[in-house]
């Protein structure tokens, strides 16, 4: 009998099977640098909105697996995160378990490749999968708490009557639909819906002081930059920044900004990073004149063709 693969999902219930699905990533992230699973795609498996896979290798010889899994991935809601751990890569388990898993997906599907790994590029393409969506991954150094406020002059002036504050219990439904608005054509950030913020607020990096909230003279929601500090880290994150477009041009954006820095830097942070979209121009140029280069890239890939493999998924 020779090795196979074998795709299953792990009870992650069991504390065994749930430490050896995120032991994979983490080895990803050691050799990569980069975590294969993006936020949204853990908060989708911990919620049970999308199913978790491991892949095992059986051994011919013993007709058991190897108890460490050669990859893991999550899949659902037509979307696919998958990662090799690097100790198993460039033996054909990828294009083996890739086969597998689009046997369970029907339809059109999207993948992320973090980094935009170059053999992530080799599997889209003989998968029939195109370049859909490229994020940036922009970084910066931060200045020193006491430079950057003598620094930020103008800069950092709201105009008459407006105000910036953190949210505050009662802010969440008004932030939610204000982020519907801003990022209405955004497949994944103008979804978010009031439960979605709430997991992200019982998150243990959440501070209720790192989600700025602009408020016009009237009150009236009108710009937030959340920021985020990962417990123990020294680099912070432009977590999500937006403007209503109908006061878009007047500078806002650049003074949400300014200020979101401005609250890393006091946080202690000596860098910054943040994701945008490649094609978002104004904010690409916002960001680029900041002071803030890019690190890496990922790619979404999108499937619009069933290839009409058979399943192998082994539940």
């Amino acid at each position: 009998m020779s090795d196979s693969l074998r795709l299953s999902v792990p009870d992650f219930d069991d504390p065994v099977e749930r430490a050896a699905f995120f032991d994979v990533a983490a080895a990803a992230i050691d050799v990569d640098g980069y975590d294969p699973f993006n936020e949204q795609a853990r908060l989708d498996v911990e919620s049970g909105r999308r199913s978790p896979i491991v892949v095992r290798l059986w051994q011919g010889t013993t007709g058991a697996p190897l108890d460490r899994p050669v990859g893991a991935a999550i899949l659902g809601r037509g979307e696919l995160d998958f990662v090799i751990d690097p100790l198993f890569r460039g033996k054909g388990f990828g294009e083996s378990a890739v086969r597998g898993l689009l046997a369970t997906a029907r339809g059109t599907l999207t993948a992320w490749s973090h980094g935009d790994h170059p053999a992530a590029r080799k599997l889209a393409e003989r998968h029939g999968f195109a370049p859909a969506r490229v994020l940036l991954h922009l970084v910066a150094t931060l200045p020193a708490p006491q430079s950057q406020e003598s620094d930020a002059g103008d800069a950092t002036s709201l105009p008459a009557g407006y105000s910036i504050s953190g949210m505050r219990p009662g802010d969440e439904q008004e932030w939610v639909e204000l982020n519907a608005r801003i990022f209405d054509t955004h497949p994944e950030q103008g979804r978010l819906t009031v439960d979605d913020l709430r997991a992200r607020q019982a998150e243990p990096w959440y501070d209720a002081d790192d989600v700025l909230l602009l408020r016009d003279a009237s009150g009236r929601l009108v710009g937030y930059d959340w920021v985020k500090v990962e417990p123990g880290a020294d680099e912070g994150e432009i977590y999500v920044l937006g403007v209503d477009a109908s006061l878009a041009g007047h500078g806002l954006g650049r003074l949400l900004l300014q200020a979101g820095l401005r609250r890393l830097s006091e946080r202690g942070c000596s860098s910054v990073g943040l994701y945008v979209e490649a094609d978002n121009e104004a904010a690409v140029h916002l960001y680029r004149e900041a002071g803030f280069e890019e690190h890496t890239i990922d790619v979404q890939y999108r499937r619009a063709i069933d290839p009409g493999e058979q399943t192998l998924l082994d539940n």
